[in-house]
């Protein structure tokens, strides 16, 4: 197959055509139109096989997933998701129909999901399967929500359970160091709950766009609760309490060990659930206007530095999230 058969046949009019797009696949470039009064908002995430997800994963999967990771980056600061451009480095026995139907369907399913397009990119030959997405979005003028805006006395807020994907993973990775027949059986045995937190995340755009004006600061979770958290602190020059007995998760990491319990909850990483800070009338605000919606765990505090707290007993807990390298 080579590289423009696979272009037009899997990935040309894989995504419906955006209003902002001048020209998409098809030529050097691509073109966009900005909306007036906006700020272009862009991310890059890059995911290897076997790193940052196990070989065994579906290529349907893979392909969301590629594209909700960066979409999750656009909702953390508020942005309206538009397009992505997609590189693609395929090893000899995926660079078939079969593989990359998959792929491209997962792709088309989350850019679906929330109007996005794809509008170019780039594929070639490698050892390894790697997939890197750059997303690009809108946002008003001035209005984006960075790390830098937390102020001391703000709430600390997760917009849902976390920990999930983490557990995943640490299942999966237990039955791969079993026998051949759990390889084989090593995502089909994962509760549903727990495959679908960590191969098909929800990124909380609608969330990150309705906090604009009311959260400080916010980030997406996806190196690890404690680490993601510690990016804010240290960009606005301040310190947190949390209490680990608030933060939301689900009922399967209950039945675990207090101390493996809450590595997956404050090292594990993965969730592309959002972490953001509000001042406390804020939060009374928005949990007026939108219910259910934020979960809170937590203070900002003056003294750098992340404290945490189980009912009230302060607890020494090493914070160790993800690491790229």
């Amino acid at each position: 197959m080579s590289e423009f058969s696979l272009i037009y046949r899997h990935f040309q009019n894989v995504t419906a055509c955006h209003k902002n797009t001048v020209l998409g696949i098809g030529d050097d470039c691509a073109i966009s139109q900005l909306p007036p009064n906006c700020q272009l908002v862009s991310c890059v995430d890059v995911s290897v096989a076997g790193r940052h997800f196990v070989h065994q994963t579906p290529p349907h999967a893979i392909g969301y997933k590629s594209v909700a990771v960066n979409l999750s980056d656009l909702a953390s600061m508020g942005a309206t998701p538009y397009a992505i451009l997609l590189g693609l480095s395929l090893p000899t026995h995926l660079a078939n129909d079969k593989f990359i139907g998959k792929f491209a369907k997962g792709v088309a399913d989350i850019c679906k999901q929330f109007n996005v397009e794809l509008i170019g990119g780039d594929t070639t030959k490698s050892d390894i399967l790697t997939i890197s997405i750059t997303a690009l979005g809108f946002i008003k003028q001035g209005q984006a929500v960075y790390r830098s805006g937390a102020k001391v006395g703000d709430v600390i807020c997760v917009s849902g359970n976390i920990g999930s994907a983490s557990y995943a993973l640490h299942h999966i990775l237990d039955d791969l160091n079993g026998d051949g027949n759990a390889r084989l059986n090593a995502l089909t045995n994962l509760p549903t709950p727990l495959k679908t937190a960590l191969q098909y995340p929800i990124p909380k755009v609608r969330l990150g766009q309705q906090l604009i004006g009311y959260a400080n600061a916010m980030i997406d979770i996806s190196d690890g609760l404690g680490q993601d958290l510690g990016h804010i602190l240290k960009a606005s020059g301040v310190g947190a309490r949390l209490d680990l007995d608030k933060i939301p998760c689900s009922t399967l990491l209950d039945t675990l060990p207090f101390a493996q319990k809450y590595r997956h909850i404050i090292n594990g990483g993965d969730d592309y659930e959002l972490c953001f800070t509000l001042s406390k009338d804020n939060f009374d605000k928005f949990n007026h206007r939108y219910s259910n919606l934020s979960y809170p765990i937590g203070e900002i505090i003056e003294q750098q530095g992340l404290e945490l707290f189980f009912q009230n007993q302060k607890l020494e807990f090493e914070i160790k999230g993800w690491e790229h390298f």
